[in-house]
């Protein structure tokens, strides 16, 4: 019986990672035709074709703006979708509770705090004002994380202890970023912008370090995989069964902690996908660490892809909030699943 499942959950795995890199590249290429200029579907894959060939030599506008802009732009939505998911996940197995996301430990509000400070304070790091802002928003976030997990390590380290944490924390990090805004009221477009969430200013600098960052932490999560299912047993039976659980929780903490930095310092505060998309995974193939992040990482990708094109033409050539979207589309969705599916769900 057990094996069973077991068979089927690694089936369902197939079919998610399957249809789901499918989808990314349909999604990758319609997020190249959608923008303030109009590039056809024959347009983005004959110039794709000829970037690839020439190495990145655009030979017209519509090139250029597909180098510069769209690819690059694409490629980085993959890779904070990948990433919130799987320090979504990582964090909901290390503290045991599905409750926890990089938005709820504090890790958005740090890097908003750090984001307008950065901003309305024109703070340069060792004059490299390009990546200012996204160094300091770094650092809050670290900072708020950390922050969350003393305060919940010092009221007694319990599950709900970490959500109480990162809700006290997060509270006072938008109540930082609140006085900052209202004392400089005629400056604040910039820091509302990034509040908001947005790909818009991604570059190829940028894109490589998070496609880099993100896909080294992730394959290290995937290597633990097994571990992470050791620690939802419980601290007592984890150290029974060989596991120095205090050392393994603090480097995945700082690890998990600067994964969900990296993608919120560049691209704002993106809620939502660090908890939507784990939980969606589990009501379809369990809660083994082995299948859940791999699959977490393609249904990330693909949710993020999905909002960020409608995020592009819906009132084109404006852009709407990325989070807003990933709200409106997710949420109905997570509700159909659980109540179709709720009985199969497990942590």
């Amino acid at each position: 019986m057990e094996g069973t499942k077991a068979s089927r959950a690694k089936l369902k795995l197939a079919l998610i990672l399957g249809m789901g890199s499918i989808g990314i590249v349909i999604l990758f290429i319609l997020s190249l035709t959608t923008g303030v200029m109009d590039i056809s579907f024959h347009e983005a894959m004959s110039g794709l074709w000829n970037l690839i060939q020439n190495g990145g030599e655009h030979t017209d506008n519509k090139e250029l703006v597909l180098w510069q802009l769209r690819i690059p732009r694409a490629l980085g939505v993959i890779a904070v979708g990948i990433g919130l998911s799987v320090a979504g996940a990582v964090m909901q197995a290390l503290i045991r509770n599905p409750l926890v996301d990089p938005y709820i430990t504090g890790v958005s509000s740090g890097a908003g705090l750090g984001a307008t400070l950065a901003v309305l304070a024109g703070v340069s790091i060792l004059g490299m004002t390009t990546y200012s802002l996204p160094i300091i928003a770094f650092i809050g976030a670290v900072g708020a994380f950390m922050f969350t997990m003393a305060l919940a390590e010092a009221a007694g380290g319990r599950p709900i202890s970490y959500v109480l944490g990162g809700v006290i924390i997060s509270i006072a990090m938008q109540a930082g970023t609140t006085l900052l805004m209202y004392f400089n009221a005629d400056r604040l477009h910039g820091v509302l912008f990034w509040l908001f969430g947005s790909f818009a200013y991604l570059d190829w600098s940028s894109v490589k370090l998070i496609v880099l960052v993100v896909a080294v932490l992730s394959l290290v999560m995937l290597l633990f995989a097994k571990e992470f299912n050791v620690i939802l047993l419980g601290d007592e039976q984890a150290r029974q069964l060989g596991m120095n659980v205090r050392s393994f929780k603090t480097v995945m903490f700082v690890l998990v902690s600067a994964l969900a930095a990296v993608c919120v310092a560049f691209t704002g505060v993106i809620g939502f996908v660090g908890l939507i998309v784990p939980h969606l995974v589990r009501m379809l193939i369990g809660g083994d660490h082995r299948l859940l992040l791999p699959a977490s990482m393609v249904l990330g990708a693909n949710i993020l892809l999905v909002a960020d094109i409608v995020c592009k033409t819906v009132v084109a050539p404006s852009e709407l909030p990325i989070g807003a979207i990933i709200s409106i589309i997710g949420a109905p969705f997570f509700g159909y699943l659980m109540i179709r599916m709720g009985k199969e769900y497990v942590m």
